[in-house]
């Protein structure tokens, strides 16, 4: 292939002088989304990418295939309410997940279908919680990808509308009071309250009675004075007495809790008494339907343990241990099953990013076994009664099983398939093994390598990886991975350090300062691949979004020869100026502040955007950015690319692709379909992948 005609970007003579360093920026005229000149070249972009991706070979079958493993579609486990049930479900021929109800008599009706509010896909159910009855449920809701949810309820028996919408709910939760007549919820002050720039911070918690106008009748009851970037979280116990408030500075790794009970004053002034503030560790409190809190922490225990007290003294010198820190797994989820002779707690691990279920006595903690599960997979939020019983539910999938439904009776041991994916769909065979080898500075890190069985010589072979803000990446049913090992490569997914898949100590070996932690072990992954004969750098991919996408943009300027193909997808890339756009700010306790001289120099250290160097021969790049994406701006792929295709000696391409009416997360079937069909048969193209 020749080498692509790029667009012009000129190169100013743009730098900043910050704490002592000289730090050019001569794209930073691509910032500003709205200027003619960036429009001009978004527009010749375009142009360019579909030019060069839209002939290649296979693509047509590619984008059939992928539709079919789409279309198993999605089922999510039940939420109780008294005799009324609530669950999500996509099938083969619906864009989103739609939210249903199953009532006492087992008359299913669909609640809320966001297709059905917009046929355009563009719009997406961002949460929802019923109130403790069963007869009102909370949702949101928002459009073109932007996040900015917004707030309404709605009546369960008629599925009438309540009230809503309320705005300035993005990342709220809804902690209902009994009745369902009153709930808190969290919402930012309105943009003339705050200063310019900071719009998207100032989040307080505020009660609100059913049918009061949010702007008039809401009662703040929490958050004034804080940390402008503080995320509140709340819930009150089932009994309506306690509410519990938790505040986080960001994504930090720690937060601050407190507890009131609503019997000893009025609900719009809750006496909150601290638990924990001001302490380095993650916890949360939850008083049971036997009136002893249970705490989830990570205080002097990385991997986490469950301990209860009592609520109304539940400061940690009264912690009792009831599971404590297991040595290699990490405790994710619980739930307590008390109908029976011997009530138990059920706790979630993921034991090397693989899933398990134990069986504990409720009383002392006792382990008394695991509950079945089908495979080497994933499980999501173990679900029981709030009014008590001995059933548990929870969400399972693994390689090749989309998102299921499983079913655990403590009377008998049993686990069953309670819903399955409602879609029929073939798959392919393939193998999962783990593969653990030495970073670096020796520190071991697991791999899965996924695979069609038998196969023998270095195919091309997909990398990815994440590893940052505490994520776990887990076995999961995927139509892209699947699409790819079943045209006969390698997909390979590296649990680097500054995930979660071995506790919080794992998460901070990959953050702020030691953020080149992540970039080593994601390099000496690929050279374990080449090592072993799997794949060859001529061959070999990576592909991570978001903060994945600053791993690869790191991964292509720290090892350009290693690398032949990448896909970056809304990616952080400029670390000197992040904090400058959009929710930045909420990152600075994971990487650092260019505020600050020490920290500055750790993000110039790696940032990509400052390390991309001339006539060097750069992989093949394809940036895919969402212009509605409000986490990360596409500014940061824009300057990018910009500054690899002014750079690279090679005659590999670096293209832009970009969306309109999306954003960083959810988005419809379709779209998902296209977006995987793009960005497969680029890799495909560039390793050598003869897709069928």
């Amino acid at each position: 292939m020749s080498r692509p005609q790029y667009p012009a970007a000129p190169r100013a003579d743009v730098a900043d002088d910050l704490h002592g360093h000289r730090v050019p920026d001569p794209y930073r005229w691509l910032e500003d989304a709205d200027s003619e000149d960036t429009a001009k070249w978004l527009s010749a972009q375009d142009d360019l990418f579909r030019q060069t991706v839209d002939g290649l070979p296979g693509r047509d079958r590619l984008r059939a295939r992928l539709g079919e493993l789409l279309s198993a579609g999605s089922v999510g486990a039940p939420v109780w309410r008294d005799g009324r049930r609530f669950f999500t479900r996509r099938t083969a021929e619906q864009e989103h997940p739609v939210l249903y109800t199953v009532d006492a008599d087992g008359a299913e009706r669909v609640l809320v279908d966001p297709t059905a509010l917009d046929p355009d896909g563009t719009t997406t159910l961002d949460g929802w919680q019923p109130d403790k009855e069963g007869r009102r449920l909370a949702y949101k809701v928002s459009h073109g990808g932007d996040e900015e949810s917004l707030l309404h309820v709605l009546d369960v028996a008629s599925g009438e509308p309540v009230e809503g919408p309320i705005d300035r709910t993005r990342n709220s939760v809804v902690a209902w009071l009994p009745g369902g007549e009153a709930y808190y919820y969290v919402r930012r002050l309105a943009p003339g309250e705050v200063p310019d720039g900071e719009e998207q911070f100032h989040r307080r918690v505020y009660l609100h009675r059913v049918g009061a106008d949010p702007d008039e009748g809401d009662v703040l009851v929490f958050g004034d004075g804080l940390d402008k970037t503080n995320y509140y979280g709340i819930s009150v116990s089932r009994d309506g007495r306690w509410l519990t408030v938790t505040a986080s500075a960001g994504t930090a790794p720690r937060n601050d809790l407190w507890i009131a009970d609503l019997t000893a004053a009025p609900l719009e002034r809750p006496e909150l008494r601290p638990v924990q503030v001001g302490v380095d560790a993650s916890t949360s409190l939850h008083v049971g339907r036997d009136g002893r809190a249970y705490v989830f922490t990570d205080r002097d225990a990385p991997r986490s343990r469950i301990c209860v007290t009592d609520p109304s003294d539940p400061s940690p010198g009264t912690w009792r241990d009831l599971v404590p820190e297991d040595p290699e797994a990490v405790l994710t989820d619980y739930a307590i099953l008390d109908d029976l002779d011997r009530p138990v707690l059920l706790a979630g691990w993921e034991r090397h990013a693989i899933s398990e279920i134990t069986v504990h006595d409720l009383a002392s903690g006792e382990r008394l076994g695991t509950v079945p599960l089908p495979g080497l997979g994933s499980v999501g939020g173990i679900v029981e009664r709030p009014d008590g019983g001995h059933e548990a539910w929870f969400g399972y999938t693994d390689n090749v099983t989309p998102s299921s439904v499983l079913h655990y009776d403590a009377r008998t041991g049993e686990t069953r398939v309670w819903a399955s994916a409602p879609g029929s769909v073939s798959v392919p065979e393939i193998e999962t093994r783990q593969v653990t080898y030495a970073s670096y500075d020796g520190t071991p890190v697991r791999m899965l390598v996924i695979s069609r069985p038998g196969g023998d010589g270095p195919r091309p072979t997909v990398l990815y990886g994440y590893g940052g803000f505490n994520v776990s990446l887990t076995p999961a049913y995927s139509a892209s991975i699947l699409a790819w090992v079943e045209a006969g490569g390698v997909y390979v997914i590296a649990n680097l350090r500054g995930g979660s898949e071995e506790g919080e100590d794992w998460h901070r070996a990959g953050m702020r300062d030691r953020k080149q932690n992540v970039f080593d072990d994601f390099h000496s992954a690929a050279e374990r691949l080449v090592a072993d004969g799997l794949t060859t750098p001529s061959q070999l991919a990576i592909s991570g979004g978001s903060n994945g996408g600053l791993l690869v943009g790191a991964a292509l300027t720290q090892r350009p020869d290693l690398y032949r193909a990448v896909i970056c997808s809304a990616p952080l890339l400029d670390m000197v100026r992040y904090e400058r756009f959009g929710i930045g700010q909420i990152w600075n306790d994971e990487f650092g502040s260019a505020d600050k001289p020490d920290e500055l120099a750790w993000l110039l250290a790696y940032s990509p955007y400052h390390h991309v160097r001339e006539d060097v021969a750069y992989p093949a790049v394809l940036f895919t950015i969402f212009d509605s994406d409000g986490r990360v701006d596409p500014l940061h792929a824009r300057k990018m690319c910009a500054a690899l295709q002014h750079a690279t000696s090679s005659d590999e391409p670096v293209l832009l692709r970009r969306e309109s009416d999306v954003g960083h997360a959810a988005r419809s079937v379709s779209r998902s379909a296209a977006l995987m069909t793009d960005t497969l048969s680029f890799l495909a193209h560039e390793t050598g992948l003869r897709l069928p």
